[in-house]
This record gives C-alpha cells, structure tokens and sequence, in this order.
C-alpha cells in the first residue's frame, strides 16, 4: 500500500508543468520575503523606541546631577587641558641632571649689561640680516632646523655689527662675546676680528681668533678639543671673555684658549668664514656682546641681589641651555662658600607677549633655576622662587638691548 501510495507521488509530480512548479516556487519565496521584512520592520521599530527611552533616561539623570552634556563636554575639555598643562609644566621645570654633569666645571661668566644682541627674531629669509653692515662676501638670512640663521656664502664673507659708534673703539676694557655656530665637514672655519674692519684700523698682526671643526687659534696659542671632539655638521655655543689684557675663548663647556697678556687692545668685532662657498656654508645665531662689571659677591655686597644676563632659556620655555651652566656653577660655588647667604630666585622678562603668559613663563624659569641649584647641593630651605613676569624692567622695552638686559634671573637676598 505504501509503495502504491509513493509510485502515485511521483507520477503527480511528473505530470504538473514546469510553469505550475515555478508558480509554487515563487509563491514560497515571496512569503518568505513578506516574513522577512515584517521581521526587520519590528526590529527596527524596537530600536527607536528604545534610543528614545535611552535618551529620556539621559535627561533625567542630568538633571538629578545638576549637569547637562554640554556641561560634560566642557567638564572633559577642562580635565584634558589642565593634564596638558601640567605635563607642560612638569618637563618645563625637570632639570637636565646630565646638562649638570657636562658643565659643572664651565666658568664663562657674561657680562652684565649687554650693548649689542641679534637674536634674528622678524627677519626675512634671504635679506641681508638687518642688525648687521657688510664688508664683504655674501652674506644673508637663512632658516635651518626651523630657526633663523645668518649664512655666510661666498667671496670671502664678513659683517660687523651696525653700530652708531662704529668708528670709535666700543668694545670696554671687560667684555664678552657669544654666538653659536654650525660649521660643515669641509674644513671651513669663522674668524673673530678683533677690530671693525670697514670702519677701524688694526696696526696689528692677526687679531682675530679662529675657530675650525676640531680646534682654536689665537696668536700663537693654539688648542684642539679634547678626545679628538669635533663640531663640525652641529650647533655648538662659542664664548670669549676679555678682561683688561686677558683673553679666555671657549667652544661649549671645554676652554681653549686662555692667554694672560693679549699682544693687542680689542677695539671692535668683525666676523670673518674662511672656506665657504654656496655649497659649503657657515651659520651663526644668537650673537651677543656685553661689557662685564663686578664679581658676584661684591654685588651681592652692594645691592643685596646679582642680576644674572647669562642664564638663557628656549624661546617661550623654561628649558634651560647648558651656557647658563657658567653663571649657575658661580651662585652655587658663592653660596657653598657663604651658608649665611639665602636668595630668592625671581623670573623677569621682556615686554613681548602677553602679560599673563610671561608671568607663568618667568615663575616656571625660576623655578627650573632653583631646581637646578637644588640638585648641585645647595638646601632647598635656602632657595625660593617667584616669577614677576615684565613688571619690572631695568631698561626700556624699545630696543633689541633693552629687551635682553630685561629678560634676566634675579639672586634677591632672602
């Protein structure tokens, strides 16, 4: 019976049409479809009704806290700049422990009231630097790493300093002279003349110290960096210091040259590259001559306070650059020898800025001096800080000069 049944099946199967199979095939599949898309259709439906009650929920518990989401975003806007700020300040005020190590025995000290100063800030790539006068060669404005630069080029290039007493003898009887400079790998080298060469004349026989990738010459004297150092293809910072007759030059931490009595009497400042081309370039930056004055101690004696012009920092930063190593390593030698002396360590700057942000930026560069000073020995109950911004400058704000005797760090009697 069953076999009959399955043989009726089949021939039923075998005598339907191929178009009443499909009729029935497509019939199924729409339903399935039509199932489908009701089902997606109530899915759908039960997310909006739920983003809504989600959403309700939201407002409710914002008004319970006393907050709503703009309050939030601003919340967490606030929260991540002050996390900003205070890494900010944080790296500003760390001392550089291996700067300590590296220096702690330079003994550069700048002079105290700075006479001429070009620190390239407005000037305009590929003019002739403005703070200068040309007496040869080709000389002009170049950016490199990001920062301005002057590019000694061709034909024998040389600047002098563009001064209105350029003719007379402007260098004292104590001065220094700082610059820094970046020397390339073809043995170029930069003179320091010690006269004007356009505007004053020499009656002596090479007055100029020359300084190449490995060494210093001056007269006769002649030293080479220790541990066969180099400073070719990077920045390195260059001092002089004279003092009635005597003569100490110095290429980053390490003294070279250090002559008891000059054969010449410095009158004026010319710089000379020797070995440059368009291809083969010398740069300098930051150049800066001061005259120098009393001991530190004999002016802590007579003020009661050391104005301190040598303690440089990175434009806008607390970050300390190692050539104010010199004047830091004297304060904490003068303090080692005097316990009785206590300072106040007080953060001044220029006039350029806004108000409230050389505030802070004057507090947190004194506080990196103290922090420093901390670390070389000197008790941290000897030692305060306070910033004071440009509320108190010592010259006008209207010159180069004026500004740099105003951004300084003050030693006040505490």
């Amino acid at each position: 019976m069953k076999t009959f049944l399955k043989i009726l099946v089949v021939v039923a199967v075998f005598l339907l049409t191929p178009q009443q199979v499909e009729a029935q095939f497509l019939k199924k599949l729409a339903k399935k479809a039509e199932d489908k898309i009701e089902r997606e259709a109530e899915r759908r439906a039960q997310r909006r009704v739920d983003k809504k009650i989600d959403e309700k929920y939201d407002e409710i518990e914002d008004e319970i806290d006393g907050k709503n989401k703009g309050e939030k975003k601003e919340k967490k806007k606030k929260d991540k700049k002050s996390k900003k700020e205070k890494n900010s300040n944080t790296e500003d005020n760390k001392t550089d422990t291996k700067l300590i190590t590296v220096w702690n025995k330079f003994d550069f000290i700048p002079g105290d009231k700075i006479i001429f100063e070009d620190n390239l800030i407005g000037e305009e790539n590929g003019e002739f630097p403005s703070r200068w006068d040309l007496y040869s060669g080709t000389i002009e404005n170049a950016v490199l790493g990001g920062e301005n630069v002057i590019m000694f080029r061709s034909d024998k290039p040389s600047i002098i300093p563009y001064l209105k007493n350029s003719k007379a003898d402007y260098l004292p009887d104590v001065f220094t002279v700082e610059f820094d400079l970046y020397l390339n790998e073809w043995g170029s080298t930069i003179r320091v003349y010690f006269y004007d060469e356009k505007n004053q004349s020499s009656p002596y026989t090479n007055p100029y110290l020359e300084i190449g990738g490995e060494s210093m010459y001056l007269q006769s004297a002649k030293s080479n960096i220790p541990d066969g150092g180099s400073i070719k293809e990077k920045w390195a910072h260059i001092a002089i210091a004279y003092t009635k007759g005597k003569m100490k030059a110095y290429i980053d931490e390490t003294r070279l040259i250090n002559i008891p009595h000059l054969a010449f009497d410095p009158t004026g400042i010319s710089l000379y590259g020797s070995w440059t081309s368009d291809k083969n370039p010398i740069y300098i930056k930051n150049f800066r001559i001061a005259e120098g004055g009393v001991k530190y101690y004999d002016r802590f004696l007579q003020n009661g306070k050391i104005i301190a012009n040598g303690i440089r920092f990175d434009i806008n930063k607390a970050t300390l650059r190692p050539e104010s190593m010199g004047v830091i390593n004297k304060i904490v030698t003068l303090m080692k020898d005097n316990p009785d002396i206590n300072f106040s360590v007080e953060g001044h700057t220029d006039s350029d800025g806004d108000d409230a942000f050389n505030l802070k930026l004057s507090e947190n560069r004194a506080k990196t001096v103290m922090n420093t000073m901390t670390n070389m020995g000197i008790a941290s109950n000897r030692l305060a800080f306070k910033g004071m911004g440009e509320s108190k400058p010592i010259e006008s704000n209207g010159t180069p000069e004026g500004k740099a005797n105003n951004r300084r760090v003050e030693f006040v009697k505490m």
